[in-house]
């Protein structure tokens, strides 16, 4: 017999579907009052009826297509490489001093391709999975994992948008907002008409009437959403990194993923233009790594002199460590165009300063 936490653990978990019940049955209402209300009820001449429905199944198949993938897309775990072995557990468990804590985790973090740390200049780690967070991962609490490249926990499709689903998410919004243009775009003269009564007064009249205003609602809310989202992938940041910039060596830098507008979109939809459109997995790398362009500066960031946060340049030039390899996903995008000064930026941002443990709250 399952324990009386679990059932009120199953009963939330089933609470958190309501919203994705209620855009399902917003879509398929809208579908019936399109096709059959709009279409084949009130819509006279047959050229303009085919063309309408055609383009509208079309889009409504991508749009229904990239949200179930949002929805539907597990989030990827860290690599084994990040989780801390049974021996290693044991050994962080039973350290009480935080020197022979911060020895550990630098024994361990030492050969990792990670960057970012915590504002105190710490490595990130998770006690409640036990690992060494990979850069740009967090942990979510509504799933009760870490999230690789975790952008937000969205209700909508009761699933965490991060490096597994970013693209279909990114889709989702695409196909929605041109999914509620056409529509508020087609049935805008049939509203006119029915509103100025020029169309009989007969069941019609009320699904497109109500059409228009929840597509015509809901096309000025994605449009921002889908501008903002845009905005993130050309500079390469997920919600949270724009909110909280990620730390590196030298501070907090909010274009510390950024390598120009054509490689960020790259990292996101792939190298295969074939695939940009379509809602299939194509982005670059594998979520842990990712490269860094530490070159320009983000004139939102107060910054010193050299360009370098100087509460923490004695702690960088005391614990420096071998700079980790780039891996094949940082190479591809590397590759081109990288200045001197990236690669020296760079280098410099492969040390480790000192350590602690970050508690998740």
């Amino acid at each position: 017999m399952a324990p009386p936490g679990s059932r009120s653990v199953d009963c939330w978990r089933v609470l958190y579907w309501i919203p994705v019940l209620f855009i399902s049955l917003i879509v398929a209402w809208s579908y019936y009052a399109y096709v059959v209300q709009l279409c084949i009820e009130t819509i006279g001449n047959m050229g303009e009826k085919i063309v309408y429905l055609l383009v509208y199944h079309v889009l409504f198949i991508l749009f229904v297509w990239s949200y179930w993938q949002t929805i539907f897309t597990k989030p990827m775990n860290p690599l084994k490489e990040f989780h801390l072995s049974h021996s290693d557990k044991e050994l962080l468990e039973h350290e009480d001093r935080r020197e022979s804590q911060q020895e550990i985790l630098r024994r361990i973090a030492k050969d990792l391709p990670i960057y970012t740390r915590t504002m105190s200049g710490a490595i990130r780690y998770c006690d409640r999975c036990l690992l060494l967070k990979p850069d740009r991962c967090h942990h979510c609490s509504a799933c009760d994992m870490c999230i690789l490249k975790m952008d937000h926990h969205c209700p909508w499709v009761n699933n965490c948008v991060g490096f597994a689903n970013y693209k279909f998410f990114m889709l989702f919004l695409a196909y929605s907002l041109l999914y509620c243009l056409f529509v508020t775009a087609t049935d805008l003269q049939y509203f006119i008409q029915f509103w100025t009564n020029g169309l009989p007064d007969t069941q019609a009249k009320f699904h497109i009437m109500f059409l228009f205003f929840a597509a015509s609602t809901f096309s000025v809310s994605l449009a921002f959403l889908f501008a903002y989202h845009c905005w993130l992938v050309c500079k390469n940041r997920s919600t949270l990194e724009a909110f909280r910039a990620p730390a590196f060596q030298h501070g907090p830098d909010k274009n510390g993923f950024s390598l120009g507008t054509s490689k960020n979109f790259r990292q996101v939809f792939g190298d295969e233009k074939t695939y940009w459109l379509l809602p299939v997995f194509s982005s670059l790398g594998d979520g842990c790594s990712f490269p860094t362009c530490l070159v320009n500066a983000d004139p939102e960031q107060p910054s010193s002199p050299s360009g370098r946060n100087p509460s923490i340049k004695s702690v960088e030039e005391s614990n420096q460590f071998p700079p980790k390899p780039l891996r094949e996903s940082q190479s591809r995008l590397l590759n081109n165009g990288q200045s001197e000064g990236s690669e020296d930026r760079d280098k410099r941002g492969t040390s480790n300063p000192a350590l602690t443990i970050e508690k998740e709250t």
